[in-house]
């Protein structure tokens, strides 16, 4: 095997490492509503921190550590694509209002592939007010 084929086999190693599932090549993306803002992520991040990285605010009462309801959102677009919920999560999903079927919690969700985020607009009049404070 010579320089050019060693070279060849390693960009394509490279390439099939970045290639999603789908066959999509690049990090995931997550849009957040109603603020219409996009943020790529690396595959794994916690959605949570995806928001709070990217300067999304969500509420987040308990740091992140499944012990409140208070960062829950609707999962609009790849809900499938999010690990299972835990019965942790669930237990915390029944203290939430407006929980549906694709209600979860941002603090429990791996990023795997693009989704759309719904954050509930009574979580966002809550910190329209605390930021007046």
């Amino acid at each position: 095997m010579d320089k050019t084929d060693t070279m060849t086999l390693i960009g394509a190693a490279n390439t099939k490492s970045q290639t999603k599932t789908d066959g999509r090549m690049g990090m995931p993306k997550v849009r957040f509503l109603p603020v219409d803002v996009e943020v790529e992520v690396p595959e794994g991040t916690i959605l949570l921190d995806a928001a709070l990285n990217n300067n999304i605010k969500i509420n987040h009462n308990c740091g992140g550590n499944c012990a409140c309801s208070t960062c829950h959102v609707h999962i609009e677009q790849g809900y499938d694509s999010l690990n299972q919920m835990s019965e942790d999560e669930q237990d915390m999903l029944d203290e939430a209002e407006d929980v549906s079927e694709v209600s979860r919690l941002a603090c429990q969700c791996k990023v795997t592939s693009d989704l759309v985020v719904r954050i509930p607009e009574s979580d966002i009049k809550d910190l329209d007010l605390d930021d007046d404070l």
